[in-house]
């Protein structure tokens, strides 16, 4: 079936962002407003079923109340030639899983800034009562001067909705990042999110993902019963207390985690404001990352020298005015002579 080319006759489909399990993203021009975006269409199939229609609207009215600087913004969504889609912010650039691709690993003076920034928009996310699901680098756009974004926040929840023999091609689709308790099929909360950010993390200091399997069965299974490497076998410089964060990041049992994003993202801005703060800024022209408090350097600033000259004069008014002391004595006794 050939794609619409424009949809609720208002966005005109451009060109093919990319593709998914579920969903194909455009870029896309918003007639009416005069803008670029980015339209996700999601499979046919999915958006004849009803019951995923009414939750992915209730998701898409949540997501679309978040406006973060690290979160990619929802302008609209609907239904058009019987395929439900979604309006959102372009944002230029890539998707971090496509720079881990060709990147490999990242030093942690790159990773730092970009982990504390989805950490901001989850985070954001966590304090208006929204848990992602689906945290995953994929799901992270950064732009060309290294901004980060996150996509894609309800879409994990709507899909539970979908029949049960169909969640291991969809919700399933990228299990290496998944919590163990979302594995069991347990409801995720916000440590979930923050266990899928530790996926990330070890992925984005190491260049390799901690668990690899065949299947989703197997991937599941790693995740609950199966530690991960130590980061120092990967990366035998690696400082001790990054490692110590990774792990608990990385706990098995929930409550062990750092309980939000918010959270995570003040320790490991703590952590980076310890070492040098140059090497954290992005680039000159990007300026401080969004959410971020870097830490300042010190200019040289000239040491005032003493004005020995003024402290003098001063000294010598001081003695000045002590020394009148006995002669306004002498003044007063000489006209208040004591009585005998």
């Amino acid at each position: 079936m050939e794609e619409p080319r424009l949809l609720n006759n208002r966005y005109e489909l451009l060109e093919t962002l990319g593709k998914g399990g579920m969903a194909v993203v455009y870029r896309a021009r918003d007639r009416m407003l005069e803008r670029l975006v980015a339209v996700k269409v999601l499979r046919e199939d999915l958006s004849g079923d009803q019951a995923f229609q009414e939750r992915f609207r209730q998701e898409a009215k949540a997501a679309a109340n978040l406006s973060h600087p690290n979160i990619v913004t929802m302008h609209d969504f609907g239904l058009d030639h019987g395929q439900l889609f979604m309006v959102m912010e372009y944002v230029p650039g890539t998707d971090l899983k496509t720079l881990i691709k060709q990147r490999g690993r990242f030093n942690p003076e790159e990773a730092l800034p970009l982990l504390i920034q989805a950490c901001a928009g989850i985070g954001y996310a966590h304090r208006a009562g929204l848990v992602h699901c689906d945290v995953k680098p994929q799901n992270m756009l950064v732009t060309p001067d290294m901004r980060l974004k996150v996509a894609d926040f309800g879409i994990a929840r709507a899909l539970a909705t979908i029949h049960p023999e169909e969640q291991s091609d969809l919700v399933w689709g990228s299990p290496q990042y998944f919590a163990p308790e979302q594995a069991t099929g347990a409801a995720p909360a916000p440590a979930s999110d923050v266990y899928s950010l530790g996926i990330i993390m070890y992925e984005l200091l190491t260049g390799v993902l901690p668990f690899q399997a065949g299947s989703a069965v197997e991937l599941a299974r790693l995740h609950v019963e199966e530690e991960p490497p130590l980061l120092s076998e990967k990366i035998p410089d690696i400082s001790p207390t990054l490692e110590q964060i990774q792990a608990k990041v990385l706990s098995k049992e929930p409550s062990q985690r750092y309980r939000t994003a918010d959270q995570l993202g003040r320790v490991l801005l703590n952590f980076g404001n310890t070492r040098s703060a140059p090497a954290l800024a992005l680039t000159p022209e990007a300026g401080p990352v969004p959410g971020m408090a870097l830490e300042t350097t010190k200019k040289n600033v000239p040491v005032q020298e003493m004005d020995w000259i003024s402290i003098g004069l001063g000294l010598g008014a001081l003695v000045a005015v002590l020394g009148l002391i006995p002669f306004w004595m002498w003044i007063y006794f000489v006209y208040n002579p004591p009585i005998r």
